[in-house]
């Protein structure tokens, strides 16, 4: 309210403005003009501005784009970890007798035909044994071709009487022994060239040559551990460890996805197996993902995998939206009071389309899509609601 003005104070400025002289009166309007400005500021201070509108504290709070992502069928999947090992593994060692390396004709990462010769073992006493039975064998056909001739004879000559019916027997006799040891000799030879033939050591099947564990003059025997590893056919497989709760939804054919650690590369693959014992301890059981030959899929490297196992009405986010940490997934999210809020989430299948929430989001929410990064939990903030782009 305003304060009436004193007329004594009215009568006492009049007097002192007509008894002054132009210098006095001067400082009488600078002295007058000080005081009506701190009247002014008194009024202002302690009253004058008690009836202002209060400061609005929607305009204090940050503007945030969100969005209201809905629900959208994608692929439901589960997550693995594990392995890169062949599908099939397999040893070679030494068949024969043994003895010392003279080559080694292939190396690790060589991929191999069935049969083909990967290394040799000194040949040279075989070789002679092979000869000497050989040998052996020209000897028991000369035998048995002259035995043969003999009895021949004698029979022309029975007709005549110079030939007894006990001389036939006799050199029939003599001619079946003959045949025989031909029989005994081809044996022996087919034996003795077989043996040799296992001083070779063979690939037994088509594939890839995974480890070399043998050196020229080196001394191996049947007993020897294996000298070579291989993968058949060059087929490689993931061996995925999946939680215990996620194993039922998994069945053989079912998709895959795998992605070597270090790699952007994603390789297609499918469930041949789910094996049906569930390690007690971890709690774990093992599917293997059949995966394509190729050469950067080296065995014992570290993997991820996702298995697509059906279709399922999920949220689907931007990556921007979705942050994570050493323990969980999560996204903000802003309740009706423009409070910002930590949400938990599973992460599901991960496309170009996006991320698929598995659990924790309903698709009603507004998850904060890019700045996530620059909030805090219980900040209030302005949502904006994304458009987008047609």
């Amino acid at each position: 309210m305003h304060q009436p003005v004193d007329s004594s104070f009215k009568s006492s400025v009049s007097r002192s403005w007509a008894s002054a002289d132009d210098g006095g009166r001067r400082r009488l309007l600078i002295v007058a003009a000080v005081l009506v400005a701190a009247a002014v500021a008194a009024w202002l201070f302690f009253g004058g501005g008690a009836d202002a509108p209060a400061e609005n504290p929607e305009v204090s709070r940050p503007s945030i784009t969100v969005i209201v992502p809905g629900v959208t069928q994608v692929a439901d999947s589960v997550k693995a970890v594990g392995s890169i090992a062949a599908r099939r593994d397999m040893p070679v060692g030494v068949q024969g007798e043994g003895g010392a390396v003279t080559a080694v004709l292939v190396d690790a990462g060589d991929y191999v035909q069935k049969g083909q010769v990967l290394a040799r073992i000194d040949r040279s006493v075989l070789e002679q044994e092979v000869n000497q039975l050989r040998a052996s064998l020209t000897r028991a056909r000369a035998d048995a071709a002259l035995a043969q001739s003999e009895l021949d004879r004698a029979q022309s000559l029975v007709a005549r009487g110079f030939i007894s019916k006990a001389d036939i027997e006799r050199r029939t006799a003599t001619r079946d022994s003959a045949n025989a040891s031909v029989g005994v000799a081809a044996a022996q030879l087919r034996e003795s060239q077989a043996r040799l033939g296992r001083l070779d050591i063979r690939a037994p099947e088509a594939g890839l040559i995974l480890e070399r564990n043998v050196e020229p003059g080196q001394v191996v025997s049947s007993g020897s551990p294996a000298v070579f590893r291989m993968a058949q056919d060059g087929a490689m497989e993931m061996r995925a460890l999946v939680a215990e709760q996620d194993l039922a939804a998994i069945e053989v054919g079912q998709a895959a996805t795998v992605q070597m650690i270090g790699s952007r590369t994603q390789y297609a693959g499918q469930v041949w197996m789910v094996e049906p014992v569930i390690n007690p301890q971890t709690r774990q059981g093992l599917v293997r993902v059949s995966l394509s030959g190729d050469r950067a899929l080296r065995p014992g490297g570290f993997a991820s995998g996702r298995i697509e196992v059906g279709k399922a009405d999920r949220p689907l986010l931007p990556e921007s939206a979705v942050m994570g940490d050493a323990e969980s997934s999560y996204v903000y999210v802003v309740a009706k009071d423009g409070t910002v809020e930590r949400r938990e989430v599973r992460v599901g299948m991960v496309s170009s389309a996006g991320v698929g929430i598995a659990s924790g989001l309903t698709g009603k929410e507004q998850v904060v899509l890019s700045a996530g990064a620059f909030l805090n939990p219980g900040e209030k903030v302005s949502p904006v609601l994304h458009k987008p782009q047609k």
